[in-house]
C-alpha cells in the first residue's frame, strides 16, 4: 500500500487513459470510465488497484491476485482471472512506470523537504548568483558566486553549490549534496549526499612522501542523468571527467578523475571506476564492478557483477570474473575449478583415484 503522506495521490485515472499509458487496447466489455486509484503488488493490490507481470515466477499470485486491472505481456495474458481486467503490453514494467508517475508525480524526483516555493528564508544566496524564475532554495542551502541555476530546478536543504556551477532546468538537487567545479544539464537527479566535483585522487609518490598533484579539471553532467545516494564523481585532473546524457548511477559509486562515461549506462551500486577510463554509450556494469584506470570499454558492453575489468573490452561483449574475460571462458574456467574440487574431495574419503 502506498502511504498518502509520504506520497500523495493525484485523481484517479480512467481506464481508457490507463490502457493508453500503456500503449493497450482495452478489452471487449471493460467500462473506459473506470477509475483506477492505485497500485499494488500481485499480492495485495485490490479491485480498485493495478498490478503487473512479468515474470515466471509470480504465476501462482497472479492466478490468487485481487487487483482490478493487470498490465501483462501477451504470454502470460491467459493466465490472468476473469475478475481482473487484462491490459495486454509488451513492456508491462514500463506501463507501469508510467502509471506510477501519473499517480504519484512527487515520487518522480526529489522534492522541497520545506514545502517552499522560491528562495526560502534561511537559505544562503550570493548577490552575484542567478537564479531563473521557479528555482526553490531550501533552507540551509548555499549558493556561490556568479553561479546559474535553471527554472524549475529545486536546491535542497544544506546542499552546496559552488562558485561559477551551472545548473540547468528541472533538475532535483537533494539535501545534502555538494557541487563544485562542474556543470549540470537540464532534469538531471542528485539524491541524498552525493558529491561533485571535489579533487581526484593524485599523488606524485616519492620515499621522501607524496606531492599532491592539483586537480584542474571539470565535471560535466549531461541531461536526463540520475546520481544515486553517496555517489561521488571526482572533477578531472587536467580534463574533465564527464557523465554522458541518459546515464543512471545507483549509490555508492566511486568515479574518479577523468573519467568519461557514455549516453545510457547503467551502473549499478558499489562501482569504483579508476582515473581516466572510459565507458562507451550504453555500458552495464554489476555491482561492485571495478574497473582500472586507463581501460576503455565498449559500446553496448556488460561487465557482471563483482568483476574486475583490467583490460579494454570490446563493443557488446558480455565479461565477468577476476580478471573479467568473456562469460563463456568464464564459467568454463569455473566449471574446471569445481571438477577439480570435486576430484580432491573424492580422493580424500578414499572413494576415488587419481585417475578418475
Amino acid at each position: 500500500m502506498v502511504d498518502p503522506d509520504f506520497f500523495p495521490r493525484t485523481a484517479a485515472i480512467p481506464l481508457r487513459d490507463l490502457a493508453e499509458l500503456a500503449g493497450a487496447s482495452l478489452p471487449q466489455g471493460a467500462d473506459p470510465d473506470r477509475l483506477v486509484e492505485g497500485v499494488g503488488p500481485l499480492e495485495s493490490a485490490g479491485p480498485g488497484d493495478v498490478a503487473y507481470m512479468d515474470n515466471p515466477k509470480y504465476a501462482d499470485a497472479l492466478a490468487a491476485t485481487q487487483a482490478g486491472v493487470c498490465l501483462v505481456s501477451k504470454r502470460f495474458a491467459a493466465r490472468v482471472p476473469g475478475h481482473v481486467i487484462a491490459l495486454v503490453t509488451p513492456e508491462p514494467y514500463k506501463a507501469f512506470a508510467r502509471v506510477l508517475s501519473r499517480l504519484y508525480p512527487s515520487a518522480d524526483r526529489p522534492q522541497s523537504v520545506f514545502g517552499a516555493t522560491g528562495v526560502s528564508p534561511g537559505s544562503f544566496v550570493h548577490p552575484t548568483a542567478r537564479l531563473e524564475p521557479g528555482v526553490t532554495v531550501d533552507p540551509g542551502a548555499v549558493i556561490g558566486l556568479h553561479a546559474e541555476i535553471g527554472t524549475g530546478t529545486i536546491i535542497g536543504a544544506t546542499a552546496v553549490i559552488g562558485p561559477h556551477v551551472r545548473i540547468g532546468r528541472g533538475c532535483s538537487i537533494s539535501p545534502n549534496v555538494t557541487i563544485m567545479n562542474a556543470y549540470v544539464g537540464n532534469r538531471v537527479i542528485l539524491h541524498p549526499g552525493v558529491r561533485i566535483g571535489q579533487d581526484g585522487y593524485g599523488f606524485a609518490m616519492g620515499l621522501g612522501g607524496h606531492l599532491k598533484v592539483p586537480q584542474v579539471g571539470r565535471v560535466i553532467v549531461q541531461d536526463d542523468v540520475e546520481i544515486g545516494a553517496n555517489t561521488t564523481v571526482d572533477r578531472g585532473a587536467n580534463r574533465d571527467t564527464v557523465i554522458g546524457e541518459g546515464t543512471k548511477i545507483d549509490n555508492l559509486v566511486q568515479i574518479a578523475h577523468n573519467v568519461v562515461i557514455g549516453r545510457h549506462c547503467i551502473i549499478v551500486s558499489q562501482v569504483g571506476i579508476s582515473g581516466s577510463s572510459t565507458l562507451e554509450d550504453y555500458v552495464a556494469l554489476g555491482g561492485q564492478v571495478g574497473v582500472i584506470g586507463h581501460v576503455r570499454i565498449g559500446a553496448g558492453a556488460q561487465i557482471a557483477a563483482t568483476s574486475n575489468v583490467n583490460s579494454d573490452v570490446p563493443a557488446g561483449a558480455r565479461w565477468g570474473g577476476t580478471p573479467a574475460k568473456p562469460l563463456r571462458d568464464w564459467f568454463r574456467e569455473v566449471t574446471a575449478v569445481k571438477m577439480l574440487a570435486s576430484r580432491r574431495d573424492l580422493l580424500k574419503d578414499g572413494s576415488g583415484t587419481a585417475e578418475d
